[in-house]
């Protein structure tokens, strides 16, 4: 197999002439990969161009991390609780924070040696000395990515959906049909060469998402206030085992939107040098995430408490009467989050087209040229019409993708980081740096175990609910 630019970490012992990994102080194996100049890499050379300032990371970050699926958190509420609730996302939020701090770090660490890693396939491989490593990280970022990308076309022909049968309630359109739409659309889109190129359209993105959390908020702060409020129950199940289970489902929720699998590659579109910029662009994301994601979460349980629905716009604009806040705020906040999927879909499926890229471009050609332009177009078209299709045929995508998530985004986002920490500075027992890692690494790994299994369980409580090509979504 071709190496995946492996390059920048690969040394030769002179006299032997063997290829070696570098992992600081740890001691040298030989490289699972061929050597392969970095020059010769179409996908870090067209899609993962390094022209980016710390603030077009913001943008990216703030895309990947603040979509849509803010509005489930007053469902995940619903299976905590207050306390348990704010309590459980202020966790999340400071150890993803302080993950994704670990990982820059690294990645800073790896480019001041003269390493700089733009694949976290490769950075996990590099650090930790293996090539099964390498396999594992590049499946499960797939799985996201793709799963990801899934998600974002199947909610976007809902949002549709939902526009469509408001101004047509007899309509005959299906859901599969606006989910065409949306695919169509993301067709164009994906031609879009670089992840750089995306910058303007995640500032948009950015500023969507902070639309749409202001008007659900205002919507729920005045249905709340007035005297046809509903009645507020925020009563837990009776049965100890169903409280637990659906606790850590809440929880599967909440790591799962706070989840991003693509921090190495998006510090690789930063002009180097990139060392202390990505910090930059996380503060930025966490300043939209605490603003969004605690106004959405607080206000849409105080208003629906444990009636809250799976989308807190599905309970603003009941199927079963009117809707309980101004048409046109509805309207709008769905127009906006129609329009920041297709952002998030795009950064979503940078990580496939790198690849894409790798093995069928030619850096020499040149990014537009015939040689490179058709392999593209042709490529990316199919991964689009691939996660259309499977938008289309599995409109009960979310119970998966819970699945995913717990498998998926723990590991790769709340295990690997303080790993890969660990290994490269090499913290000293005595430091509380490397016990807290060691804390979390254990903590996570059984909440991880403990999320698959409630929300494998959950798939299989759903399943008389699916229907291939159904016209809803299933919960």
């Amino acid at each position: 197999m071709e190496a995946d630019s492996m390059d920048n970490t690969v040394h030769f012992d002179s006299s032997s002439k063997v290829p070696l990994i570098c992992s600081f102080d740890a001691p040298t194996i030989p490289v699972p990969f061929p050597e392969t100049s970095r020059q010769n890499d179409a996908g870090a050379a067209f899609v993962l161009v390094p022209k980016g300032e710390w603030w077009h990371a913001g943008f990216h970050l703030t895309t990947a991390i603040v979509g849509p699926s803010i509005l489930a958190l007053p469902y995940a509420f619903r299976g905590l609780g207050w306390f348990p609730g704010v309590l459980c996302l202020t966790v999340m939020g400071v150890v993803t924070f302080y993950s994704y701090y670990l990982m820059s770090k690294v990645l800073d660490h790896c480019e001041k040696a003269g390493r700089r890693h733009i694949r976290f396939r490769e950075l996990a491989a590099d650090i930790l000395g293996s090539g099964w490593m390498f396999y594992f990280v590049i499946i499960i970022q797939t799985a996201i990515n793709t799963g990801v990308s899934i998600g974002a076309i199947l909610l976007a022909g809902e949002c549709l959906k939902i526009i469509y049968t408001d101004l047509s309630p007899n309509g005959s359109f299906k859901l599969y049909e606006f989910i065409a739409m949306v695919t169509v659309v993301m067709l164009v889109l994906s031609q879009l060469p670089s992840f750089h190129s995306l910058r303007h359209i995640n500032l948009v993105s950015l500023l969507l998402s902070l639309g749409y959390t202001f008007l659900v908020v205002g919507a729920c702060i005045c249905i709340g206030l007035s005297k046809n409020a509903p009645q507020r129950d925020y009563s837990l199940e009776s049965s100890l085992s169903s409280r637990v289970l659906d606790a850590f489902t809440s929880i599967a929720i909440i790591a799962a939107i706070f989840g991003n699998g693509i921090l190495p590659e998006i510090q690789a579109t930063l002009a180097p040098p990139a060392t202390g910029k990505m910090l930059k662009g996380l503060l930025l994301c966490y300043t939209v995430i605490f603003i969004t994601f605690y106004s959405a979460a607080v206000s849409g349980y105080y208003v629906f408490g444990n009636k809250a629905t799976s989308n807190i716009l599905k309970s603003l604009l009941p199927d079963d009467g009117p809707s309980v806040a101004p048409t046109w705020v509805l309207g709008l906040a769905v127009v906006f989050v129609l329009l920041q999927l297709f952002a998030i879909g795009l950064v979503y499926s940078q990580v496939a087209y790198e690849i894409m890229e790798k093995q069928s471009a030619d850096v020499k050609q040149g990014m537009f040229s015939k040689r490179n332009l058709v392999p593209r177009l042709i490529l990316r078209t199919l991964y689009v019409l691939f996660c259309g299709f499977m938008a289309a045929m599995l409109p009960f995508f979310g119970d998966i993708s819970a699945v995913v998530g717990a498998i998926c985004f723990i590991p790769l986002d709340f295990i690997l980081p303080m790993l890969l920490y660990n290994m490269t500075f090499k913290p000293p027992k005595s430091y509380v740096t490397y016990w807290i890692n060691i804390s979390i690494t254990i903590v996570f790994t059984g909440v991880g175990l403990m999320c698959a299994f409630s929300s494998i369980r959950k798939l299989v409580l759903d399943a008389d609910k699916f229907e291939l090509f159904s016209d809803d979504v299933v919960d």
